[in-house]
Parts: C-alpha cells; structure tokens; sequence
C-alpha cells in the first residue's frame, strides 16, 4: 500500500471452489459500491503471468500522463477519465495516486508564541508526539535487567482522542522553560488536501489512470481507450505526454511478433522444403496446409470465446508445424509413387491411402495430449486454455486438410512427366544425366 490511505487484502479461495472469479469481482463492486460509497476500489491480479505481462502496472490498463505541471496532467488526466467511464466494459476506473490526501495545516502566530515562551521546535515536537509517536521526537529505550533485551518506549495520544480539529486545538505545547500551552492559543487549524502520493517517470511527474477489463477482449479495450484519449483533444500543455502501459505494451509486441514470426517461419520451411524436394511446386503443395491450420485456429478461438494471447500464438504455431509436417510425409511419399508410375493422381490418392494411419495416429495423439488444457482442467488451467485449443482447431482442420485437400492439390501441381530439376550429372531422371563409357 501506498499510505494510510489505502489498504491491500489478498483472498485466497479454498480448495476445490467452483466459482467464476470475474463473474464473482463483478458482484462483489456492486455490493462495495453500496456498502462503501465514498471508498475506492480496485481488484489487482495476483498471478505471475498477469503480474509479469502488466511490466509493473496494478491493472492490465493503465494510462500515464505526464507532464512539467501537475495540475494540468491532473486536469487532462480528468477529461481522459470521464471518457473512459463511458465505456461499458471497463471497470475501476480511477487515479491511481493519491492527489487529495486530507491534511490539517496548522498556522502558528509566532508573535503570540513568542510571548508565552513557545518556539516553534517546541509546536513540531509536541505535535508529532500527540498525533504520530514520540519515538519521532525523543527515543526513549529502557533496558531489562533480567534479560538484557532493550524495549522502545514511546507516547502517543489515543487515536480516538484526536478525531477532530476541536480536540487536535486542545493538544497541550510543552515549552522548553517547563510552560505548557493549548495549541489553539498560539495556532489556527484548517483542514485541506494535498498529494499525497508523487510518481516521477524522467523526472516528470505522473498521472495514472488504471482499469480492468470486464466482459471484453484487451485488444477491444485497447482501441476503445485510444478512442477516448483522441477524443479527449489536445493536451494543454505541449510538453504533456500520453503513454499507454500494462499489458497493452506486450500486446501489441505479441501481434507484432506473431505476425513476423509466423510469416518468417514459413517463409523458412518454404525454401527448407523447396532445397529438400528440388521443387517449388512441392514445396509449395507442403504449405497448403497452413490456411487450413490457421483457419481451425481462428476457428475455434471463435467457438469458444477465446482471444489472441500469448498462449494461443504459441498453439498456433505448434499447430502449423505438426501440420507441415504430416504434408512432408504424405508428399515424400506421393512424389515415390508418381516417380515410378507417372500417374499424379494415382500417386496422390496411393500417397494418402499408405500415410493414413501414421498422419491420424500423429494428429490424434496431439490431440488427445492438448484436451486437458482446452478444457481448462485443473489449478490455473484457464491461463493455458487458449493453447490447447488453439492446437486442437488448428490440427483437427488442418489433418483434414492434409488427408483430402493436399492430395488434389498434389495432383494439380504435379505432371506425368519425370523429370528431376537435380543438376547432379549422376542422377537419371535429371535433364543433364550423362553416362560414362565403359572402358
């Protein structure tokens, strides 16, 4: 916690609990809200993947305004805020920091104090000692003889004492001469606020609003919360500065990095397999079967109501290789069977027919491994859901693919004729075969 303002409590739910927990933090605001009206709360996530993918923010959005004057960060931050609130899937939207923290300013006549003998060390000692703890102003320790174990001693009046301005006045000021005086003879007390919480991002101070995201997907919110910060206008200072953080930053890294890394890693396998069978034609038969891949992903992603994560990326990818793999092994076989028949279509139908069962066996197996964590069983099986379904849809689509899309495609692209593009001089189907003379 960030003062005495604010509290943190941790919930740890028994074993065996069957409970929604989004559903069961949506009922709980409703009934904080009643309950505490003029308390603020927010629900932080308390497991590492959420904590590790937020880079530090208590909630997975969070926007940081910052700027060379705190007001007017304050300000904007307020236009950003009230923009956002209309948004019907954002929850606990609010600053973080505390920027009205409640104060008493205490404004001692030096003149009147003067004149009874009061200085102002003898106001800061007295005061911090009735509302905080002597140990502040004079450490007292006391030492068992017993034991030899020191204790610290201090004095401090009863909270219940000091509720009000009426009863801070009547804290006595004990002056070095041995007088003692009401402190309201010698001070006027006034209540107010001031920040009580300073954030500095290269050396700027900050303004953060922070949000959770209730029935909608980050990427959804994400737009939504650019939206309203375009809508919010131009900041009114120019040095001010918007940035996003939380778990937007690493999302938009993921899409990034799945995009390039799944065109890349295709683009790889491509050129392997074009080396490998010394035909582009081949090679591009093999990774056909990536659409189909990604289609089933997407697919069941869809079904299920599952969004694009981190999770769901790596499935994804794992799916598009299993399935590469099975078109490697039916077009290895498929293009034997054309090179000794010459018939395409018999050598894709004789290619499916032999690497039946091994395909299904592969693909089934996947399959059956990746359930339990579609299904979500076990502790903290939802953060693992998304790549066993991912590699669930995108191999199921893909295997069907493989066993009867591939062959006609394989039959497409491929001629009666055969010939091998090898330019090995010693290869007999290759167009530069020469024969040596026998001697």
């Amino acid at each position: 916690n960030g003062g005495p303002e604010e509290g943190w409590l941790a919930v740890q739910l028994k074993a065996g609990t069957r409970i929604q927990i989004e559903a069961f933090k949506e009922k709980l605001r409703g009934v904080f809200a009643r309950e505490f009206p003029d308390v603020r709360f927010s629900f932080e996530p308390q497991d590492i993947v959420s904590r590790v993918m937020s880079f530090g923010s208590p909630t997975p959005v969070e926007i940081a305004i910052s700027g060379s004057a705190l007001p007017v960060s304050k300000a904007y931050a307020d236009l950003i805020m009230e923009r956002m609130r209309a948004i019907p899937y954002l929850r606990d939207v609010q600053i973080a920091q505390t920027l009205d923290y409640p104060t008493v300013a205490v404004n001692v006549d030096r003149e009147r104090a003067g004149l009874l003998g009061v200085q102002m060390s003898d106001v800061t000692r007295s005061l911090v000692a009735a509302t905080t703890s002597s140990r502040f102003t004079t450490p007292i320790f006391w030492a068992d003889a017993g034991t030899g174990i020191s204790y610290n001693l201090q004095v401090q009046i009863p909270e219940a004492k000091t509720n009000t301005l009426e009863d801070l006045g009547n804290v006595p000021v004990t002056s070095n001469s041995g007088g003692s005086v009401l402190l309201r003879n010698i001070a006027t007390l006034t209540p107010g606020t001031a920040v009580g919480t300073y954030e500095r991002y290269n050396l700027a101070r900050v303004v953060s609003i922070t949000a959770n995201i209730h029935g909608s997907d980050l990427g959804t919110a994400t737009r939504a919360i650019q939206q309203a910060i375009a809508q919010a206008g131009t900041p009114p200072e120019p040095r001010t500065k918007v940035d996003l953080r939380g778990q937007v930053v690493p999302l938009g890294q993921l899409l990034d990095g799945f995009r390039s890394g799944l065109l890349i890693a295709v683009v790889v396998i491509f050129l392997m397999l074009a080396a490998n069978f010394q035909s582009l034609r081949l090679a591009f038969a093999v990774v056909s079967t990536v659409p189909a891949a990604l289609a089933g992903v997407v697919l069941t992603l869809w079904l299920t109501g599952t969004t694009l994560n981190i999770q769901s990326a790596m499935g994804a990818i794992m799916a598009v290789g299993v399935a590469v793999a099975n078109a490697i092994l039916l077009v290895t076989f498929a293009e034997k069977a054309r090179l000794s028949s010459a018939d395409p279509v018999a050598a894709a139908v004789e290619g499916g027919r032999s690497r039946l069962r091994p395909i299904l066996m592969t693909s089934f197996a996947m399959i059956a491994g990746m359930m339990p964590l579609a299904l979500g069983l076990g502790e903290g099986g939802d953060q693992t859901a998304p790549l066993g379904r991912a590699v669930v849809g995108g191999l199921a689509l893909a295997t069907l693919a493989t066993l009867f899309v591939l062959p006609s495609f394989f039959a497409i692209l491929t001629s009666r004729k055969v010939r091998s593009s090898s330019l090995d001089p010693h290869d007999p189907l290759s167009e530069h075969y020469r024969t040596t003379p026998a001697a």
